[in-house]
């Protein structure tokens, strides 16, 4: 397929708000590419040159694109960047400059694109900026204008097409199974291999029975398991009987990949995180007693010289890309191991929990990094309370409560885990990870820092869209309304997004991306709000709420607190 061809389906995708039109769309691209495009078109709709776990950074900010803009256009750069900062976009800055390309050849094809992009990726060594310049530059020069568009917002991650990989997955699952409702089909596969494109491949090639042969893999991360809410260990007790009550540490999710002497660390989010924490590779490669081995863990920063766990603010600055060695010995790490998926070529999750925990306690041997959480079996709601008052005593933030008896269960939130967290008179149980879906500009004082009142919403994964919760005015500090600003600055559409679903409209729309973590007095129902609203019933909202921290270093848009999350939150109100 040509890249100019796949570019019109872009600008289909983008100027459409339906999400059963954005799977219908999908639907007609992919009847229309050959089979070694399948996943080279996935992966670029997800904005990227390869799976998220690929540790492939095109490495190109907006100063570079500009420049390989200009540099087509035969432009100065400074004449580029003041137009940017008129339209916001530099794809749209492409786009107007588009006359003045060469247009050498526009018979560029999707696998041409996606090639030279990884091409970009890989490039080191001296010379690496201008190398990197030249070739975005030298493909500039062979496109047209709505393909140069979206070509410059790859390498930028601002694809602005609006498609979740659940409504990929959608796409797939009527076009090949003829139905969309089986997408969970997909969907389970997907969260143990985290590869979109071996889901298409895999699906074109052997169909349903080959999808469902997928297995995990040293070095491709697992969808994390997630944790359900009751409010008290009463709750607790009553709904699940025995369980294995392990400590909750307020750090980042850390999978532990072990292939020989060969580490890779993976985040929630599936990124790449090994150079980022040498202590851990260290520690693994000394006390993971396996040939191969896949762990789950949670890390945090933890001070030597007072033997206290540090707060999550300060254990996040180990997520840095430069300075690692200073800030390691600044803010050691240590990785609680609470589980393990495979070890020495086989698969364990269809083990029960406690099999799994005996195996890994044999797996990690003696040292300081890497320590086993293995957890207390309690059937006593006044024995689970007390170990939740003494986990909270220690900085920690709470408990994970697990069924003996359940298998680990990929990208799922089910109670087979259950998190019981500290909480305060007049507040919810527990925080609630929200999606900056726009900001209202801000009046007096706030005029300055652009944003005065932000709108968020979370996340309803049966429909792929995000849906609103609250007006959040409270809770930052100016310096943090000013980062607002920052960071929604390339964020920034002209109209809603396609997955977000709103009544109410800010002064500003931008694309959900950024995590924030929320604290609020209760939640009430609004018919202003979006979260489980059906047809006249009011949706669900937040009373008072109040930012506590920024999560989008270590939470995907798509992990945010889901709307069957906060429906029975709001039911666990009135529970006694």
């Amino acid at each position: 397929m040509l890249f100019s061809k796949l570019t019109q389906y872009f600008e289909k995708l983008e100027q459409t708000s339906s999400r059963l039109i954005l799977i219908d769309i999908l639907s007609d691209l992919f009847s229309k590419v050959e089979f070694n495009e399948i996943g080279h078109i996935s992966y670029l709709i997800q904005g990227r040159a390869g799976p998220f776990f690929e540790p492939l950074e095109i490495g190109m900010n907006e100063k570079l694109v500009a420049s390989a803009v200009a540099r087509a256009a035969s432009e100065d750069r400074e004449e580029v960047l003041k137009l940017y900062g008129k339209l916001g976009d530099l794809g749209l800055v492409a786009q107007q400059l588009n006359s003045k390309f060469k247009i050498q050849n526009s018979k560029l094809t999707v696998n041409k694109i996606f090639e030279t992009l990884r091409g970009i990726a890989k490039t080191t060594g001296e010379g690496t900026v201008e190398k990197k310049v030249t070739t975005l530059s030298s493909l500039l020069e062979q496109v047209d204008g709505i393909s140069a568009k979206h070509l410059v917002r790859i390498p930028l991650g601002t694809s602005r097409l609006g498609i979740g990989d659940p409504t990929i997955l959608d796409a797939f699952a009527k076009l090949k199974l003829g139905d969309k409702s089986k997408r969970k089909l997909l969907e389970e596969a997907y969260n143990r291999v985290s590869d979109l494109g071996l889901i298409g491949e895999t699906l074109w090639t052997g169909g349903l029975e080959a999808i469902e042969g997928l297995k995990i893999q040293v070095g491709r991360p697992i969808r994390s398991q997630l944790a359900e809410r009751l409010p008290t260990p009463e709750k607790v007790i009553e709904k699940l009987g025995e369980v294995n009550a392990q400590e909750k540490i307020d750090g980042f999710r850390v999978q532990l990949h072990k292939d020989g002497d060969n580490i890779r660390l993976f985040s929630r989010n599936l990124e790449e995180t090994t150079l980022m924490f040498p202590e851990i590779v260290e520690g693994a490669i000394k006390q993971i007693k396996a040939n191969s081995a896949i762990l789950d863990s949670e890390a945090i920063g933890f001070n030597p010289t007072s033997e206290e766990f540090l707060p999550f603010q300060e254990t996040t600055q180990r997520r840095r890309k430069y300075g690692i060695s200073e800030m390691a010995k600044k803010i050691p790490l240590k990785a609680f191991c609470f589980d393990i998926l495979y070890k020495d070529g086989k698969s364990l999750i269809d083990l029960e929990l406690k099999d799994r925990l005996g195996i890994l306690e044999k797996t990690i041997g003696e040292g300081d990094t890497l320590m086993v959480e293995k957890g207390e079996m309690v059937d006593d709601a006044k024995k689970l309370q007390t170990m939740l008052d003494d986990a909270i005593s220690k900085g920690l933030e709470g408990l994970v409560v697990k069924r003996p008896d359940s298998k680990y269960e990929a990208g799922a939130r089910n109670f087979n885990w259950v998190k019981l967290k500290r909480h305060s008179a007049g507040e919810l149980k527990d925080t609630i990870d929200c999606v900056i879906l726009g900001y209202i500009f801000g009046r007096g004082k706030r005029a300055g820092f652009g944003a005065g009142a932000l709108l968020v919403g979370v996340y309803d994964k049966d429909k792929d869209e995000f849906v609103t919760v609250s007006k959040i005015g409270t809770g930052l500090t100016d310096e943090e309304w000013r980062d607002i600003k920052v960071k929604s600055q390339k964020l920034k559409v002209k109209n809603k997004p396609a997955r977000t679903n709103s009544i109410l409209t800010p002064s500003v729309w931008i694309e959900p991306t950024i995590v924030i973590e929320i604290l609020a007095d209760e939640i009430t129902r609004s018919p202003v709000h979006t979260a489980g609203k059906k047809d006249e019933e009011p949706g669900y909202a937040l009373r008072f709420p109040r930012l506590i921290k920024f999560r989008e270093a270590d939470k995907k848009p798509e992990d945010a607190t889901s709307v069957k999350e906060l429906i029975g939150m709001y039911g666990q109100q009135f529970k006694k």
